[in-house]
């Protein structure tokens, strides 16, 4: 890939040089908690599905921070009404209304075909909200035994220890003590096992249409329609996380949407936002009255900032058809993964997922770290999604050619690892 010096391709400045020392690599090392690991360069401006670092070295990128930079970066719309909003009004709290976040619940509402919304600040956030919801639903009702939550295996839904305790992969839950009571997990896919776990003490069933943060597992055919079908035979909610998957990353508004599924609730964070923090609960209007004022909050939760963030971040996905073009540059992406893996039999074993939430499976015994280290050196960025999938969440913006050059840089990475075994 070629290196450039800048977003623009100028000589980098005085203070451009500076930033390019190792100090900030040293703050990271003696200032931040080591709860990630970054490689060893910072990031310092970006331009579509470009990023560059301070060094002013070009990636491509294709993992959009994890489904959240939806117009890819500094789109000219989103830094207008970001700028803008923030000289004019940017937080007074949920004990007042702002005009934008009014215009943003009306909005969101007839895109995703739910009739009241909730906002916070998080996917994690969404969840939670999502989860008193479906429990004081029923203890309203006068059934308050009825508080269980079946999930699946494999599952993520955050980091908050209530969203931790629904998510289905037990690295997430070690070491923060006994988790959250009344929650179920069964294997994802697995209509049986759902239907032995349902019974009259449940509340909800919690699914994500796609298993992004496990490995990129689209929901089998005629899944979702089931769980539909049980949580409506059993009397119980069914509750959508498309915190990844919605707001047009699998090619439609909502991720369930591709299966003709309509679910009670669903969380939405991630692209929301274009990069601003945001998440929502969307609701149907039975369930309005579920959490009367006082039993939920959020003090940041829909400000006026983040709100005109959104609307232009829907705006433009609808202007510019980016679901539909997600749904395209989708499939091909999913076309050229199947061909790095029909050619690198050793390194790939094959592809999975939707729209522009995509992964490639590498084989057995091939480190992901190695993988991803090899692509980043060629300078796409990815992430790893479960134990040995490589995930692919590029700006709904992205062109055919960013994804034929992260394509082909992507088999020239690989083909340097050796053959496991």
């Amino acid at each position: 890939m070629s290196i450039a010096t800048s977003p623009a391709g100028e000589t980098p400045t005085a203070n451009a040089s500076a930033s390019s020392s190792s100090a900030p690599l040293l703050a990271a090392q003696k200032h931040l908690l080591g709860n990630y690991r970054q490689p060893p360069f910072v990031l310092d401006r970006g331009r579509g599905c470009e990023l560059f670092d301070t060094e002013g070295r070009r990636y491509l990128d294709m993992f959009a921070g994890v489904a959240v930079a939806s117009l890819g970066h500094a789109h000219p719309r989103l830094v207008a009404t970001i700028a803008e909003q923030a000289g004019r009004l940017m937080h007074v709290s949920n004990y007042f209304f702002n005009a934008e976040n009014l215009r943003l619940a009306e909005e969101l509402c007839a895109k995703t075909g739910f009739d009241r919304a909730f906002f916070c600040n998080s996917g994690a956030e969404a969840n939670e909200a999502m989860l008193k919801l479906a429990r004081r639903y029923f203890f309203n009702r006068g059934e308050a035994s009825r508080y269980r939550i079946i999930a699946f295996d494999n599952a993520f839904h955050g980091r908050t220890l209530g969203a931790v305790a629904l998510t289905g992969t037990s690295k997430y839950r070690e070491g923060f003590g006994p988790s959250l009571e009344g929650v179920t997990h069964v294997p994802y896919g697995d209509v049986a096992a759902v239907r032995a776990a349902m019974g009259p003490d449940v509340a909800g069933i919690l699914v994500e249409p796609v298993q992004g943060e496990g490995g990129v597992l689209p929901s089998p055919a005629g899944f979702l329609a089931e769980l539909r079908r049980l949580a409506d035979e059993h009397g119980a909610l069914l509750l959508l996380d498309e915190v990844q998957t919605g707001i047009g990353r699998t090619g439609r508004w909502l991720g369930s949407m591709l299966d003709g599924v309509e679910g009670d609730a669903a969380a939405l964070a991630k692209g929301l936002g274009g990069g601003f923090p945001i998440g929502a609960l969307v609701l149907r209007e039975r369930l309005n009255s579920a959490l009367p004022p006082g039993s939920h909050g959020s003090t940041y939760g829909g400000n006026a900032l983040a709100s005109a963030a959104a609307r232009t971040v829907l705006a433009v996905i609808e202007e510019e058809k980016l679901c539909e073009a997600a749904q395209k540059r989708g499939e091909q992406l999913g076309r050229g993964l199947a061909a790095i893996a029909e050619r690198l039999p050793n390194v790939c074993v094959g592809e999975r997922g939707r729209g522009l939430l995509r992964g490639l499976i590498l084989a057995p015994g091939v480190d992901p770290r190695v993988a991803l280290g090899r692509v980043r050196d060629r300078g796409v960025l990815l992430t790893v999604a479960g134990s040995n999938v490589l995930r692919f969440t590029p700006p709904l913006i992205v062109s055919e050619a960013e994804i034929q050059e992260a394509l082909a840089e992507v088999e020239a990475a690989l083909a340097e690892i050796p053959a496991a075994g």
